[in-house]
């Protein structure tokens, strides 16, 4: 698609009963400086005063659309919104974060703007304590890949260029309800390297699912995942050091899956 026909940034929000938290959200797009921007509001059905609040940021913003449909959650809701974005970039917001100063959006446009990369990312700064960080820390800096196996990068210091996402990477996977964004950049990063900026984007409000919840789905599937996304086999460097948190079931795997290589590797080699 041609830029001239195109927003600079959609900022996808999911919401359910975010009454409480979404003005202060859409207050501090309301207030940025850069305004070449849409807002869409994924909607779960709330039965409080959601799309009631969201409208009344029309006049402040003028592209803002609310959709309200009952979804399969988080993820449901941000894969709709990317089906219904018009920006060359992508931005993820919770309905209860807030973006970080009043320029952070000119400051990343003038970034990237001038960027060939697909991804780019910063930090987010904690507001309340998580279960991987207190209030008020900077997360995370910069990421290798053998960072990122370990811990994800926050989907609110993230943007994706959106005709890579459309063409390239395609939805989050929704049977991963807690950590589907983490699968996303796994698979975003083994197609096309992140560009980090010294930036912090957004306050990422602790409480939510991702703070605390367990993915069942995405920790059974998480290893052979890597494997397949990179290319990479079981006694990869990669995967087959203890520097990698889930090297014990990598082990395992060995054993079960290439027995005699892991003979050779790790018993006669003692």
């Amino acid at each position: 698609m041609d830029r001239k026909f195109m927003i600079s940034f959609s900022i996808i929000i999911p919401t359910f009963n975010s009454e409480s938290t979404l003005e202060m959200s859409l207050a501090s797009i309301a207030n940025q400086t850069f305004k070449d921007i849409e807002v869409l509001i994924m909607d779960g059905a709330s039965t409080d005063g959601t799309a009631k609040t969201a409208s009344s940021f029309k006049k402040t913003i003028p592209m803002l659309s609310i959709y309200s449909e009952i979804d399969e959650g988080i993820y449901d809701a941000m894969n709709k919104g990317i089906g219904k974005s018009s920006g060359e970039w992508l931005y993820f917001m919770g309905s209860d974060d807030r973006l970080h100063g009043v320029d952070i959006l000119q400051k990343l446009y003038e970034i990237l703007s001038q960027t060939t990369t697909h991804v780019v990312y910063g930090n987010v700064e904690i507001a309340g304590d998580t279960g991987w960080a207190k209030d008020g820390t900077l997360y995370d800096g910069s990421f290798d890949l053998p960072k990122l196996l370990n811990r994800n990068i926050c989907h609110q210091a993230i943007l994706y260029r959106s005709s890579f996402i459309k063409d390239k990477i395609g939805y989050f996977n929704t049977r991963y309800n807690v950590l589907s964004d983490w699968d996303f950049n796994l698979r975003c990063w083994a197609k096309s390297p992140f560009h980090y900026v010294d930036l912090t984007i957004a306050y990422f409000a602790a409480g939510g699912a991702s703070t605390h919840g367990i993915d069942e789905e995405f920790s059974k599937d998480r290893i052979d995942n890597i494997l397949r996304y990179f290319k990479i086999g079981l006694f990869n460097k990669l995967v087959n050091t203890t520097n990698f948190e889930c090297f014990y079931d990598v082990k395992k795997k060995q054993r079960i899956h290439a027995p005699f290589q892991y003979y050779l590797r790790n018993v006669l080699n003692k």
